[in-house]
């Protein structure tokens, strides 16, 4: 079993949201194979100015797809961007499982991916995200939340606990914590434990 993994950047995403999960992802090369990609195959560059080579969406039979889709401030400019609303549509649509991080929830929202779906998103930015799903069944107090193929996590940090969240449903817990031992991070086992919500609430 192997996926290619899309992760999709766009000027202005949270280097972190991008980053941690790819650092997890890595250390099992056997079955995740990292593919960065744009709308238009550019340089894109992350809010902490940090550049990256991104790749054209390639369609490729018989290969299962993993999307992963960052936050960071350029998703309040992307929320509007009909053109890139369709393209997140349309890679959901190909891909096997969606994963996203802090506000990238946005713009699942506003593409209708998320419809009756539950789903969190970053608990400081959460009223400008949840305005962007009415339809969307927004959980207040979560880490991360999974809902069929969909997962969605808490701000930045958390999407290094929701992407060994997602290893322990397909691999199991015991390549879960085997992979945060590698990299030395003390995992958040419990999806529902939030503190930030009661931060900001």
């Amino acid at each position: 079993m192997s996926y290619i993994v899309d992760v999709l950047l766009f000027d202005d995403f949270e280097t972190l949201d991008v980053f941690g999960p790819v650092e997890i992802l890595g250390k099992l090369p056997d079955i995740f194979k990292l593919n960065f990609i744009s709308i238009d195959g550019e340089v894109i560059e992350s809010s902490q100015r940090v550049r990256i080579e991104s790749n054209l969406y390639k369609e490729e039979k018989d290969v299962e797809r993993i999307l992963i889709v960052p936050g960071g401030n350029g998703t309040r400019e992307n929320v509007s961007d009909e053109s890139f609303i369709s393209f997140i549509r349309e890679l959901h649509n190909r891909a096997k499982y969606t994963l996203s991080i802090c506000t990238g929830s946005a713009l699942l929202a506003k593409a209708g991916i998320l419809d009756n779906k539950r789903a969190t998103t970053n608990k400081k930015a959460y009223k400008w995200v949840t305005e962007q799903g009415e339809k969307v069944l927004w959980v207040e107090e979560a880490r991360w939340v999974q809902d069929g193929k969909l997962y969605t996590s808490s701000g930045v940090s958390a999407g290094m606990d929701m992407t060994l969240g997602f290893i322990e449903d397909i691999l199991g817990k015991a390549k879960a914590l085997e992979t945060s031992q590698r990299i030395e991070y003390i995992w958040n086992e419990d999806s529902t434990y939030d503190p930030f919500y009661k931060l900001y609430e």
